[in-house]
């Protein structure tokens, strides 16, 4: 390159040192920083543009406090609150983060709680699935922890077969694999592995002995020791018969 440049140098410089001479060194200079600049701008890397990315995203974002009520023939039965959710175009499932449920009777009055760190469901309501930290608290008090709970509206039972811990009402802690409840978490049971503490086991076992001998001796039969005897009758003398009228009278043999 730089003898290429000295050629060139070569060629445009005159033999002569005059004033003329100088002017076209001066212009020498200029058209070779010309020439270098191009020369150097030709040699960059051209960078290819990037690719278009589409990014996906949900049809359906809420980020903000948000109700879901569930009704069944009109009346509430459940509602759940939630500060994200989100649903996919080619999905029907809605996803949800966190999970809290109010869970309401026949009458519309508040009987239970549930809640868990997230859960999912569908557009019609068919099913909810509650799952991370699940707890919940019964119409009686009980409350019910689980790795995850589903109710179906199918047959209206809230169901798992993950390990299940409920502690009563009364302070005892059950313990097992498995729980099947009714909607509202009033009737429920551990399926299977079931073990318990109780408190005060041996004071209550003795009061529960002492209600059941009590409605035994209610319920018993009165024996035939105490039934009270029949009152004797009084013993009858045998009777005459009057003889007819206008006839003796005489007695049988053996007839004082």
């Amino acid at each position: 390159m730089a003898q290429f440049l000295q050629n060139i140098k070569n060629a445009l410089a005159p033999a002569s040192c005059s004033a003329a001479s100088r002017y076209a060194s001066r212009l020498w200079g200029v058209f070779a920083c010309a020439i270098l600049a191009a020369f150097l701008l030709g040699c960059e890397e051209i960078e290819e543009p990037k690719p278009w990315i589409r990014v996906e995203r949900p049809q359906m974002l809420f980020t903000d406090t948000t109700l879901l009520d569930s009704y069944d023939k009109g009346v509430l039965n459940w509602r759940l609150k939630t500060a994200y959710l989100e649903r996919w175009a080619d999905k029907e499932i809605v996803t949800v983060r966190p999970v809290f449920v109010d869970i309401y009777d026949s009458i519309g009055e508040r009987v239970a709680f549930l809640r868990a760190d997230s859960g999912s469901l569908d557009m019609t309501f068919t099913y909810v699935y509650a799952y991370g930290h699940v707890y919940a608290l019964t119409p009686k008090g009980a409350s019910v922890r689980a790795d995850s709970l589903l109710w179906n509206k199918k047959d209206n039972l809230v169901r798992t077969a993950s390990y299940v811990r409920v502690v009563s009402e009364d302070g005892d802690v059950l313990q097992g694999v498995g729980f099947e409840s009714d909607a509202q978490f009033d009737n429920w049971k551990i399926l299977s592995n079931v073990t318990g503490i109780f408190q005060d086991a041996a004071k209550r076992m003795k009061d529960e002995d002492k209600r059941q001998a009590e409605a035994e001796r209610l319920n018993a039969p009165p024996s035939s020791s105490s039934q009270a005897a029949p009152a004797a009758k009084p013993a009858s003398s045998p009777s005459r018969k009057a003889p007819p009228r206008g006839l003796p009278f005489r007695p049988k043999a053996g007839m004082p």
